[in-house]
């Protein structure tokens, strides 16, 4: 252990002590190498402090292993083009669970502050910012750096709230919506009296499909989650919810549409792409946007890795003429059309005015419990988007969560099928972990 981690879980144990006794990708923050050293830096005499709690991922591995650090630091002196962000809510997301393991090669080498978007009011204005100005409620998108109190970040990078939105609300915005909507329109060319087929239909991503799908008209959306999150994802627009764990989800949608659907939104990946792809009509679009089955547990599973790309699908441009079908990829932090992006988010912040589209909210966690945030999206408890709030827990503060599913945690397909096998390769899986 190098001597910053140490300083930083020495200074991480002390502060819990305490709080026990009373698809270029948006780039990162310029100041970001600042706010992420390990423990704490006074200022310098007659300037203004700034206290600052930042969740620091300090190496890869489990839940333990995003930190909560304090520091007073100076008020950072803003370059031109940037703004002073004080945080009032961040987005948590699958990419997070990822970075955390070491899977995500967009994160820069810990300790490093992650969170990708989060919303806030504007504290100070550099120069050239002629847009934004102090107490303006902006959503900010950048590959890293939210996840503290204070922020330096791109003006261009920063979107103005609506008025009727919350903090938390515009931190789940973002990623979101914005993967939703390009996959939809951009990639695959929904329009009326089409059927899609959404994964993980409760999550941030699936949900927020869902609701863009009910902006054209007569779309049929086959949903996939557990049986306790069904009478949700209806109400919320899916027309036929199926329950992956129980039933066979190719079965039942030949069942209603013996074709199959015209797209399939996959953040699986491994024998779930194969499936999808077979799924497809003629003309129809397959977008994978994920790999949600690699992630079986807390640490990188290398067996739940490589059965996933052993099962990944490979198929050849003549297949793909022969089939008159399309496979697509999409990666929200290898997107590197700003001016889409920009213009993507002010079509969802107008769809939003309109009342068209509203995140849901699953539950909101205090950055002191950043571990049971990762530990409710990881077992797939969540129905909608988790949210972190960069304030102070207080005491009083009671678990603002809608209630737990009653049935074990929401896996993906390949999980559930796999337990019986998982748990008689147990020692061999730990020793890859180790």
């Amino acid at each position: 252990m190098s001597g910053e981690e140490a300083a930083a879980e020495q200074q991480q144990e002390q502060q819990t002590e305490q709080e026990k006794k009373p698809d270029e990708p948006p780039p990162p923050a310029p100041s970001s190498d600042a706010a992420q050293e390990s423990g704490s830096s006074s200022p310098a005499a007659g300037e203004e402090a700034l206290p600052c709690r930042a969740l620091v991922l300090t190496g890869y591995g489990g839940y333990d292993k995003v930190k909560l650090q304090v520091k007073t630091q100076s008020k950072p002196q803003l370059k031109g083009g940037e703004l002073l962000v004080r945080v009032k809510a961040c987005g948590l997301n699958f990419a997070e669970l990822l970075a955390r393991q070491g899977l995500y090669e967009l994160l820069p080498s810990p300790p490093v502050i992650m969170g990708m978007e989060g919303s806030g009011v504007v504290e100070a204005v550099g120069e050239d910012v002629k847009d934004r100005k102090v107490g303006d409620r902006v959503i900010v998108l950048i590959r890293s750096g939210m996840w503290q109190e204070v922020a330096v970040v791109p003006a261009e990078h920063t979107f103005l709230m609506p008025e009727p939105m919350s903090f938390e609300e515009g931190a789940a915005l973002p990623v979101n919506y914005l993967t939703a909507y390009m996959m939809l329109f951009e990639m695959g060319n929904i329009r009326p009296g089409k059927s899609v087929l959404i994964h993980m239909a409760a999550g941030g991503v699936g949900i927020a499909a869902t609701q863009l799908c009910q902006t054209v008209q007569d779309v049929t959306v086959f949903g996939t989650a557990s049986a306790s999150k069904h009478e949700t994802i209806v109400q919320g627009g899916v027309t036929h919810p199926i329950d992956y764990r129980t039933k066979d989800y190719v079965e039942e949608i030949r069942k209603i549409s013996p074709k199959g659907v015209d797209i399939v939104l996959d953040p699986l990946g491994g024998s779930d792409t194969q499936k999808g792809y077979n799924l497809l009509k003629p003309m129809g679009t397959l977008i994978v946007f994920g790999a949600a089955n690699c992630v079986t547990g807390q640490k990188k599973n290398l067996l739940a890795m490589a059965k996933t790309w052993y099962n990944q699908l490979s198929i050849t441009t003549l297949k793909l003429m022969q089939a008159n079908k399309a496979v697509c990829g999409f990666h929200l932090g290898h997107m590197s059309d700003e001016q889409l992006i920009i213009r993507t988010m002010a079509t969802l912040l107008e769809l939003y005015g309109q009342g068209k589209i509203k995140p849901r909210i699953d539950s909101t966690y205090h950055f002191e419990e950043v571990g049971d945030a990762m530990r409710r999206m990881h077992e797939r408890h969540n129905i909608g988007k988790v949210v972190l709030l960069p304030e102070p827990k207080k005491e009083e503060d009671k678990p603002k969560s809608n209630p737990e599913p009653e049935e074990a945690a929401d896996k993906t397909e390949a999980t559930v099928n796999e337990e019986k096998k998982e748990a008689a390769n147990t020692e061999e899986v730990k020793a890859e972990e180790d």
